[in-house]
């Protein structure tokens, strides 16, 4: 399905909060025919890329639908990179085309100097003039608002976060016969939580993110009103759940955390029974929080398990969650196998590295070394994820692969204490790394960042140390703790560690 299927309804296919700006589905049909005849007409083809460098917006879903229809890749660019990054991907992805927004302007003009290229032949900049490119959706006006006549299936090109190097283009083939609308835009999460054409999505986080991207749209191909927030708020985003009915929504761990730290008073204030299901991925969650969320919004709590590329996928709904607390479920796309460092594969319970047979097929661009290196010689396929399965086949994350410690010769997984640090209720965020050590070789550091920044002392990373000392063995526990403002994680939950690293290394030599 698509939005074709609606195009003919006033019903608000996005909504934009807290602004409260709505496209229909009918101005959204339109506005990506008229953008789909504009690329087609400036020589876009089949297979081509569009690189998207937009906020959220009322101008990304038409974007997206546009390439889509039109058989092209589109990239999302993370907004948040600076012109040097943004210019690697663009390049990265042989763009033919650059659509940004007014938000973007001050960036948009710095790109033309660092692209290898110079600008794309096509560049639109929404609501916005700037020298060499074209004011969109003004420069689209005059196209038809009908489909283009050679309409066949596009995908997205996603990029990596690149919190441990470059970001690499993840592309998936594209078929060389499908119309358009014949290659499906559900996934087996959302047919899961049985999102429908009278359901209302909450969208909190980025669009440059996959699962937001691909997730509204989905909302949209069956006719669900998408609720686009602009940018996470804890509060509103409670707000957008009462103001607009939703009924199913998306979100990461850290935005749970950070509605769980609003005063009772304040987050007790909405009426959220409007809720059906709520899914939660990008990073794990610490089991209590996760506890409190159930306890809060009742057993509509579900989880998943992925990656950008797709290499399997793995969904727990919130009862069984409860009897096995810290699972991310059983295989609803490919079939896991864990395998040890010599590439064997373990029994049930044993920890090791997660191998997927069965997910959808992808490589790295333009990185034929880093597709093979994701490859086990039985063709499964790797993100780098650690875990184990227990004897019910059931999924447990352990962390990632390059996130262990090695210390006095010992194999240290940080997930564990950073989930404790978080359950602390002084606490909103944690890392926790290995730096280096003279004696140990590495030791256990963790850095914190509280609730009330005030609070940041002796005193509190006392407290914080006994929090974790009580619960987990010596040798797990951080040899100290420090703090940060606000730690480097990205709108989609993931944690730019590295930056961290680094940075408390050189403080360590």
């Amino acid at each position: 399905m698509q939005i074709r299927d609606h195009a003919g309804s006033t019903k608000p296919a996005v909504i934009l909060h807290p602004s409260g700006i709505m496209v229909t589905f009918a101005e959204l049909e339109e506005r990506a025919n008229r953008l789909a005849h504009h690329l087609r007409g400036a020589g876009l083809r089949p297979a081509d890329t569009v690189a998207v460098l937009m906020e959220n917006n009322e101008h990304v879903h038409a974007v997206m639908w546009a390439a889509r229809r039109s058989g092209l890749y589109y990239t999302l660019v993370n907004t948040h990179l600076t012109a040097s990054e943004i210019a690697y991907i663009v390049d990265d992805c042989g763009a033919k085309a650059l659509i940004s927004s007014a938000a973007m302007r001050a960036v948009c003009q710095q790109l033309s100097s660092q692209l290898i290229r110079g600008l794309p032949a096509v560049a639109l900049l929404a609501d916005a003039e700037l020298d060499g490119w074209q004011r969109y959706p003004e420069c689209v006006a005059s196209e038809p608002p009908t489909p283009i006549a050679d309409e066949r299936d596009g995908q997205l090109l996603q990029y990596s976060a690149g919190s441990t190097g470059r970001p690499k283009g993840i592309r998936r083939p594209m078929s060389a016969t499908a119309s358009a609308g014949m290659t499906s835009l559900s996934t087996p999460v959302f047919e899961a939580l049985g999102v429908g054409a009278d359901s209302v999505y909450l969208s909190p986080a980025p669009t440059y993110h996959t699962a937001p991207a691909m997730w509204s749209m989905c909302a949209q191909a069956v006719g669900a009103t998408t609720v686009m927030m602009e940018r996470f708020d804890a509060e509103q985003a409670l707000d957008a759940v009462q103001r607009y009915g939703v009924t199913h929504a998306q979100f990461v761990p850290t935005m749970f955390v950070r509605m769980l730290r609003l005063p009772d008073s304040t987050r007790m204030g909405f009426d959220l029974s409007t809720l059906q299901r709520v899914v939660h991925a990008a990073a794990p969650c610490p089991p209590d929080i996760k506890r409190q969320m159930i306890d809060w919004w009742g057993p509509i709590v579900d989880e998943y398990y992925g990656s950008s590329e797709g290499a399997g996928i793995s969904f727990i709904r919130a009862e069984d969650w409860l009897k096995r607390p810290g699972s991310v479920g059983k295989p609803l796309l490919g079939i896991p196998h864990i395998l040890d460092e010599d590439s064997n594969e373990l029994p049930s319970g044993e920890v090791g590295e997660i191998y997927y047979d069965g997910g959808y097929p992808f490589e790295y661009l333009n990185d034929k070394a880093k597709t093979l290196s994701a490859i086990s010689a039985e063709g499964w396929v790797t993100v780098g994820d650690v875990g184990y399965v227990d004897d019910d086949g059931y999924l447990f994350l352990t962390d990632r692969r390059h996130n262990m410690i090695i210390s006095g010769g010992v194999n240290i997984y940080p997930q564990e204490a950073e989930h404790v640090l978080i359950s602390h209720p002084l606490v909103v965020d944690a890392a926790v790394f290995g730096i280096p050590d003279d004696e140990l070789g590495q030791s256990v550091k963790a850095v914190v960042e509280l609730v009330d920044p005030s609070n940041a002392g002796d005193e509190v990373a006392s407290t914080l140390m006994s929090w974790v000392q009580d619960r987990l063995a010596k040798y797990k526990c951080p040899r100290s703790i420090s703090f940060e403002e606000r730690l480097p994680r990205t709108d989609a939950g993931k944690l730019y560690k590295q930056v961290l690293v680094d940075r408390y290394a050189a403080d360590a030599r």
